[in-house]
């Protein structure tokens, strides 16, 4: 077997055949999802990431990602964001001789772990464990049927939308740099979100971090839409994040919805998900269901998607290898 080091980013028939390796393997280990988005898996070989470098591998029937944080709390982990193999060839070695590839550039950058987001009861699974990870956070995914959650929540007991004392607004694309600031230290409550005993240290939130990670989003040929619930001195009070990877595509994704501590208790998570809801279900017709990952400890987030109407779909966890 032959595995190629690619540069970043790769060549349009090296694209097309890492897409073709991600088409096969997820058709046999997750056929009951959407099929991987040509938009996306091209997307994020060919615009760089905002928080790193990444490093590419390839075989025929075999592909590997790797990020390697640049910033300066993080310089020593980094992330497996890929490792699949066609379901065809698998079992003959080409797994462990692309994890060779990545190990080998791990431990020339110096560094000291690194984690990989897994499915659990899978291959994956299986894989990761052979080669010494450990599920330091477990996680699932749960997912939302969008038009059954607006079925249900114009069926139950009216409640305000926005609680008194806020206002919701909504952003689609970057927000706006009047409010970037505010946001961007809206995002720092995350810090108290589970972590497990993951490695990955928090990096401040700043306006310009928080607009490079939206301009990703949007220069992968992605869609991002942010609300959040403001007060009338300017303090992003909650907000919540939807993004799809393809905006023709019929799955989104539920990044981080956050409630700021002194705003807890009133309702907002649930109202600026609502409100999301309403916005997504609008903008883009030919979306079905929202995906999102909570952790199995973050109780108060998982009543509050519970009562919107997602449901669990399956098992997943932040793997971690110290090396």
């Amino acid at each position: 077997m032959t595995i190629r080091a690619l540069t970043t980013p790769p060549s349009a028939v090296e694209a097309e055949a890492w897409l073709a390796v991600l088409t096969a393997a997820h058709a046999v280990d997750l056929p009951q999802l959407p099929p991987p988005s040509r938009t996306e898996v091209l997307g994020r070989l060919r615009v760089a990431p905002a928080r790193g470098r990444a490093a590419l591998w390839a075989a025929d029937e075999g592909v590997a990602g790797l990020l390697l944080f640049t910033d300066e709390a993080n310089r020593h982990t980094a992330f497996l964001d890929v490792l699949a193999v066609r379901p065809d060839a698998r079992r003959r070695g080409l797994g462990t001789a692309l994890w060779q590839g990545v190990r080998e550039e791990l431990l020339s950058e110096g560094r000291t772990s690194v984690s990989a987001l897994v499915d659990l009861g899978g291959p994956g699974e299986a894989f990761a464990r052979s080669l010494g990870f450990e599920n330091v956070l477990p996680m699932a995914w749960y997912v939302q049927d969008v038009r059954a959650a607006r079925y249900a929540v114009a069926a139950a007991p009216p409640r305000p939308e926005v609680p008194a004392g806020y206002d919701m607004l909504c952003w689609p694309g970057l927000v706006p740099d009047a409010w970037a600031p505010a946001a961007a230290r809206a995002h720092a409550a995350m810090e108290d979100a589970p972590t497990g005993e993951l490695d990955e240290r928090t990096e401040s939130w700043t306006a310009q971090r928080l607009h490079a990670a939206q301009q990703l989003v949007l220069d992968r040929g992605g869609d991002l839409t942010t609300v959040a619930a403001v007060t009338p001195g300017g303090e992003v009070a909650a907000y919540t994040e939807l993004v799809l990877p393809d905006p023709q595509g019929p799955r989104a994704l539920q990044y981080d919805t956050v409630v700021v501590p002194a705003h807890r208790g009133r309702g907002l998570g649930r109202a600026v998900k609502l409100r999301m809801l309403a916005e997504a279900a609008a903008r883009h017709p030919s979306l079905r269901t929202v995906g999102t990952t909570v952790a199995d400890e973050n109780t108060p987030m998982l009543a509050v998607n519970e009562a919107l109407g997602y449901r669990r779909e399956r098992g997943t966890g932040y793997f971690q290898l110290t090396l």
